[in-house]
């Protein structure tokens, strides 16, 4: 499984605002699938400091997260995930 960290750090998980206000971490199937976000995230936002794509044990990952009460979502190699617009 694959995430989205900052570069050169993995601690710096990249994860997406909810409506609610909750910060919830894709997590990516497929390599390609994170590799297509990526450059989702590289083309329309400037804003964002250097990122990388980060390979993960899922299974350990999503036990810490569901230790510390941080939502995740698994993207399948089914679902597509475009990244939020920057509203300024």
């Amino acid at each position: 499984m694959y995430i989205i960290t900052l570069e050169d750090r993995e601690e710096g998980v990249y994860s997406i605002a909810s409506e609610e206000g909750d910060y919830i971490i894709p997590v990516f199937e497929q390599e390609e699938d994170a590799e297509r976000y990526y450059y989702m995230l590289e083309a329309g936002n400037t804003e964002y400091p250097p990122l990388q794509i980060f390979q993960i044990d899922g299974s350990n990952f999503i036990k810490i997260c569901e230790q510390k009460d941080q939502m995740y979502a698994i993207i399948t190699k089914d679902d597509l995930l475009i990244p939020p617009e920057n509203e300024d």
